[in-house]
């Protein structure tokens, strides 16, 4: 049989090396694209010695790149991207650069390459300031940060692509991923991680505002079933659009923390008596966020299996053997 290739950029950060796990444990020749910037090369060591990957390092920015690893790829899996409110606030411009021209280049690429299907990493952060709870794709409103323009930017790009040069593309909105391999250091770690290590430590997490602001928390292993769906899916109402990817639940960031101390307290007991300390709101922060699945669940046929608490008990373990 002739193995598909998949061309997965940013493989070597969190979301981009469990999809390179998977997709190599399913039989697929897996290329990872990846300059390192927020990706680690510890991420993706396993996979090195593997006959079906190939790493390329190189930069999105840079369209020759981008075109030499689009060559006789079947799918892209694009979720190479600046993440991170604070960092676009602090630094629009690369965040810019990397997430609207890395993208723009990419999605040139694989159409010149002939590239069967575009996947790419959208932003629950399209949302905006719309306050209709749960989030429903086709509503959205302004963008409260420059990461939220570029995201947005994205999904317009993308579209433009199918209508006018037949590309198919398909777009996940992410909603605060979570799980094994994802960074806990930095000045732009994502909280989950970032408050294990400092609970491990038995420093004090600080949550910004009172703790009441809510979040579809998402466990890797849902994102990387909607990945492959949508990878997949022969169904033509599913093409060309973007989908939420969720649980679709919400927990408070209070919630949030006290599982992670009772979860881990069972490692440790004298973290259960860490302290949260309690800061200022940050800018550019929603309230809260919950997704409707109600569109996966009809177009693609999707149904997590993980909850919060589910993921949340899973990712635990992982960060306890790996982050001491």
């Amino acid at each position: 049989m002739d193995l598909k290739s998949i061309l997965i950029t940013g493989g070597a950060g969190f979301i981009g090396s469990n999809l390179c796990e998977y997709f190599l444990y399913k039989g697929y020749r897996v290329v990872c694209l990846d300059n390192f910037s927020t990706g680690h090369r510890y991420n993706i060591e396993s996979f090195l010695d593997h006959s079906n990957f190939r790493l390329i390092e190189g930069d999105i920015r840079e369209i020759e790149t981008c075109e030499q690893a689009a060559q006789n790829i079947d799918y892209v899996l694009h979720q190479a991207a600046l993440g991170s409110v604070p960092r676009s606030i602090n630094d629009p411009i690369t965040t810019n650069e990397v997430n609207v021209t890395g993208f723009l280049n990419m999605l040139t690429a694989s159409r010149d390459a002939g590239v069967k299907r575009f996947v790419y990493a959208a932003s629950s952060s399209t949302y905006g300031d719309s306050e209709s709870l749960p989030k429903i794709e086709e509503q959205i409103g302004k963008p409260l940060s420059p990461y939220a323009i570029t995201k947005y930017v994205n999904e317009l790009y993308a579209e433009i692509f199918g209508k006018t040069y037949g590309m198919e593309t398909i777009g996940l909105r992410y909603f605060n991923v979570f799980g094994k391999r994802q960074d806990p250091n930095g000045a732009y770690a994502a909280v989950i991680p970032k408050f294990v290590m400092q609970l491990i430590n038995h420093d004090s997490p600080v949550i910004n505002g009172t703790g009441d602001y809510s979040r579809d928390f998402t466990y890797i292993k849902n994102v990387i079933q909607m990945n492959e769906l949508a990878m997949l899916t022969s169904n033509p109402l599913a093409i060309n659009t973007v989908f939420n990817t969720a649980f679709g639940d919400r927990t408070t960031l209070n919630d949030m923390v006290n599982n992670l101390k009772l979860y881990l307290s069972e490692f440790d007991s004298k973290i259960a008596d860490v302290k949260i300390v309690y800061g200022p709101n940050r800018i550019g922060d929603i309230p809260h966020s919950l997704a409707s699945i109600e569109k996966a669940k009809k177009e693609l046929n999707y149904n997590p299996e993980y909850s919060f608490e589910l993921g949340l008990k899973e990712a635990v373990e992982w960060y306890w053997e790996n982050l001491k």
